[in-house]
């Protein structure tokens, strides 16, 4: 591709050339990258009047050369932390408070605490664009700031909730205050690039994973502590009136370390556009120069990004490859939601109605051995995987093994249905292994990360994706786990296809997902296809 039709633009002074060679500072302008023509020209430059912008961390080697920050991603997947532990920490008591607070009969219990956690994902899924774009307008950092405060006095207030309308006013406040975990996955996006992206999500994706380890250890080691620990909190007044207020309080704490630490370590990926237009105008652009743009094409270039930033939450979710994407993303997110809400129930039923009957001693053990095998996937196979394959081969190769994940768990009840010795052997030599083994389609929720930075139109239009896929993932985390659970339930009650009926239901909308995933985009095309547009737009092309 040629890099300009105007050649006397080639010469540049000596000047110039030694200020693009110095290095860049904030106060840099990002036309001075070393650039590759027009492709390097129309993906590296975003600014909009009154908004934020990204800049490149080092102007002299190419972005794709730039080391991951460590300490920042450790920060920012520190504070990503929070998120699963204040959503999880409830878990181990939160039908025992609902019952106690409500007085409620034990067939009623279920219902108002799903109905609390439908609510809490609800809220979030109505609020996750505005922060999205929120963040997009003023920066990420203030907006992380800000709703970490907000989730750590909303998850602290939780415990001292005293009826279902208060349990029920304080989850929905800490759902409001969403912008945690999308201010975060776009700053990690922002810190990284095509060839460090794969490793930064599988520490915040591994980082996930012990928030829902730790969120439950410290909901049920801290509950009810005048009864748990009577040596220590008998007479206590506050905790025997409240006697769930310990673990909210708990994780309220560790809320606001994190946000010591955000405020005091994480570094904003976004400046304001008064330093970049003040940087424009002081220092000469001498990329620009060599790339043979001229002063009106450099505005219309400019004024070409800015578009990008003003696209609506519409154009942007139509613009080329996202529909699919974020179709993706939910279809993935389905499959996880439902998964986990029937395993703790299939694992806990009895092998005549179709589970494992497994003691609870049993199930935490699995559960372990499964959480672990899932972060060897995340953090060693996958960033090797991916650099192989791609975010595409990755997502299909995930697509081809999920039909293949769920059809084992009624292959495993046979087994067990047997009821001979030899089944029974053949169950515990077989089953653990392969269920770790069907663990490695938990790369898919990294993958979909990926796709989603990839598929974003611009930088300066992240924040709003990442906020439109996660008000998708909050929808679906309104409804699935309470939906599948049921499904489940009666499954088993009926004994309808010996009751295999739910697995039948879970590997038909696996093999829905299988198909979706031959029809992702072209991620590097895309790329393509719009520096060429907006080179031919400012006439650097013929």
């Amino acid at each position: 591709m040629p890099t300009s039709v105007n050649s006397k633009n080639k010469g540049t002074s000596t000047a110039s050339k030694k200020d693009a060679a110095a290095g860049p500072t904030e106060e840099t302008p990002l036309l001075l990258q070393s650039g590759d023509g027009a492709n390097d020209l129309a993906e590296s430059i975003h600014v909009e009047s009154s908004t934020p912008v990204s800049l490149p961390e080092d102007g002299n080697a190419s972005d794709k050369d730039k080391p991951l920050p460590v300490g920042q991603i450790i920060a920012l997947c520190y504070a990503r932390w929070v998120e699963p532990v204040a959503f999880f920490s409830i878990f181990p008591y939160i039908n025992q408070m609902a019952q106690e607070n409500g007085h409620l009969a034990d067939a009623d219990v279920g219902f108002y605490s799903g109905l609390i956690e439908s609510l809490f994902s609800l809220t979030q899924m109505l609020v996750m664009i505005l922060w999205g774009r929120a963040a997009d307008r003023f920066g990420r950092k203030p907006v992380l700031v800000f709703s970490l405060v907000g989730v750590s006095f909303a998850t602290a207030l939780f415990g001292t909730a005293t009826t279902i309308a208060q349990m029920i006013c304080y989850r929905c406040l800490a759902g409001l205050f969403a912008g945690t975990i999308v201010t975060i996955r776009t700053m990690i996006s922002e810190h990284s690039t095509p060839k460090t992206q794969a490793r930064a999500f599988s520490w915040f994706a591994f980082t996930g994973n012990l928030g829902i380890l730790f969120g439950p250890l410290i909901g049920g080691a801290l509950a009810q502590p005048a009864t748990q620990y009577p040596s220590l909190f008998k007479g206590v007044k506050f905790f025997e009136r409240y006697p769930y207020a310990l673990p909210s309080l708990a994780v309220g704490l560790i809320g606001l370390s994190a946000v010591a630490v955000t405020t005091i370590f994480v570094e904003e990926t976004l400046v304001l556009r008064t330093k970049k237009k003040t940087a424009l105008e002081d220092v000469p652009s001498a990329a620009a120069l060599e790339d043979g743009l001229s002063a009106s094409a450099l505005d219309d270039e400019l004024s070409a990004a800015a578009k990008l930033q003003k696209l609506s939450t519409l154009e942007l979710i139509k613009s080329p490859g996202v529909p699919i994407v974020l179709y993706a993303y939910g279809h993935i997110m389905l499959l996880a939601f439902s998964y986990t809400a029937i395993v703790p129930v299939f694992w806990f039923t009895k092998v005549s109605l179709g589970g494992f009957g497994f003691t609870p001693l049993q199930i935490s053990m699995l559960m372990g051995l499964t959480g672990l095998s899932q972060a060897i996937w995340i953090l060693l196979i996958f960033p090797a995987l991916h650099r192989r394959i791609g975010t595409n081969g990755v997502l299909r190769a995930c697509g081809a093994a999920y039909p293949f994940f769920f059809a084992l768990c009624p292959v495993f009840n046979m087994l067990l249905r047997e009821g001979s010795e030899v089944g029974v052997t053949t169950f515990w030599v077989v089953a653990p292994a392969l269920l770790c083994l069907g663990c490695g389609v938990s790369m898919s929720f990294t993958a979909i990360q990926l796709a989603l930075n990839d598929v974003s139109p611009s930088p300066v239009t992240l924040g709003t994706l990442n906020a439109v896929a996660l008000s998708v993932v909050s929808g679906v985390r309104s409804f699935a786990p309470a939906l599948f659970a049921s499904l489940f339930a009666v499954s088993a009650k009926t004994q309808w296809l010996w009751g295999y009926a739910i697995w039948v239901l879970m590997v038909a909308i696996a093999l829905a997902y299988t198909v979706v995933s031959r029809y992702l985009p072209d991620y590097e095309e895309l790329k393509r296809q719009r520096a060429r547009e907006e080179a031919e737009r400012v006439g650097l092309l013929q």
